[in-house]
């Protein structure tokens, strides 16, 4: 089986085939997740100092943080481009 990596910002990358889901880091449930996974040492920053912008679930009970809005992680796992306006506002 072939492991498909998912640029998820700033030359970071993930297995698409351990992620479960792609959320928006807003609402009250998915901050405290975060702040448990930071408690817990189970949260990557992948930001690079960037405003969050989505939170990535991953099977292995991490938390992945990404400067890239859920749109374009989406966009970047089915393989297609992200519209050049989705892109440039978050690289």
């Amino acid at each position: 089986m072939a492991i498909h990596l998912v640029n998820i910002g700033f030359g970071s990358m993930i297995s698409a085939q351990r992620l479960l889901a792609v959320v928006s880091p807003d609402s009250a449930p998915i901050k405290r997740l975060v702040q448990e996974g930071k408690e817990r040492g189970t949260a990557i920053d992948a930001t690079f100092g960037r405003k969050t912008k989505s939170v990535l679930i991953m099977d292995t009970d991490h938390i992945i943080l990404s400067a890239l809005t859920p749109d374009v992680v989406s966009a970047r796992l089915s393989g297609r481009e992200p519209d050049a306006r989705e892109e440039s506002n978050n690289e």
